[in-house]
């Protein structure tokens, strides 16, 4: 199995027992603040399973029916997280509004705040885990849970700090003031993945300094080619697929052109991990800039 794979299933597990931590400090506390975390860390557990989900589809080999493979499948989770993400922060901000109609006392006990900071502890170690591994494998499903749960830690610290303010100062709405501001942080968080999944189903292209790096592999190896030119790259997961034109010499041999066609996909696989290469040969009469063997 692997390391990706691994680290979602570990991150299932995680998210039940991050889950238990925070509904026990709710029952604990009574408060409505507490409660949106925990709901917060439902999503944790069900955007953790779609993870699962999504790299194993995502690992299938290309087939018949899918000749570019299944990279994009973590796309689609990436979505469903967002949109899961938004229905929490709808379902906090429905019990700010119930609870500012028919306030209710808490109790911000201590053994309740501690097992709540204990649960956040364990969200900000396992999050830079995610993220880091997210970065690492190029991994649009992984990246969208350290995300979240970076911002789910962010707001459990808020919450925490706040709900003591709160029970030292006598003022129990301010309960509802955080849970509400807990909501809108969420809102922010699904939308910000929500609008980079997209951004992958569309075909969007690698950052410029990859493609510069790109630019640059070509252009080194493109040595007995006339040009280079009409280059286009697009993500999909882990998979970054590359298009170009290379103007050859009219009389040179199909076995030089090929060969240089070699190195070139080469020296881009030693470049970028995960990359497909695929090269258009045309004769000099196709140059756009004739005599000038780069991009």
């Amino acid at each position: 199995m692997a390391l990706s794979s691994r680290i979602a299933l570990i991150n299932v597990g995680i998210s039940l027992v991050v889950l238990g931590l925070k509904y026990a400090a709710f029952l604990l506390t009574g408060s409505v603040a507490l409660y949106s975390d925990a709901l917060e860390s439902i999503v944790n557990v069900a955007t953790a399973i779609a993870a699962v989900v999504a790299l194993r589809v995502s690992a299938k080999p290309a087939d018949a029916a899918h000749p570019y493979g299944y990279a994009k499948a973590e796309y689609f989770s990436a979505v469903i997280v967002g949109v899961l993400i938004v229905v929490a922060a709808i379902t906090i901000f429905r019990e700010v509004y119930l609870g500012w109609l028919e306030p209710h006392s808490f109790d911000a006990s201590p053994q309740g705040l501690a097992i709540n900071a204990a649960a956040t502890v364990i969200n900000g170690i396992w999050c830079a885990v995610l993220i880091r591994e997210g970065r690492r494998a190029r991994s649009p499903a992984l990246a969208a849970d350290g995300r979240h749960l970076l911002t789910d830690v962010v707001s459990s610290a808020g919450v925490l700090l706040g709900v003591a303010l709160a029970a030292l100062s006598g003022w129990e709405k301010l309960d509802l003031v955080l849970a509400g501001l807990v909501a809108l942080n969420i809102l922010w968080s699904g939308w910000s993945v929500l609008k980079e999944s997209v951004g992958g189903l569309m075909d969007q292209a690698v950052p410029a300094e990859t493609l510069e790096r790109i630019r640059r592999r070509i252009a080194a190896e493109a040595t007995g080619a006339i040009e280079a030119h009409d280059l286009r790259t697009r993500q999909a997961g882990r998979m970054i697929f590359v298009d170009f034109h290379l103007v050859v010499p009219g009389d040179m041999p199909v076995s030089e052109a090929h060969a240089i066609c070699d190195r070139i996909e080469d020296a881009l696989e030693a470049e970028v991990a995960d990359v497909l290469v695929n090269i258009h040969v045309e004769p000099e009469v196709k140059a756009k800039q004739q005599g000038v063997p780069v991009l």
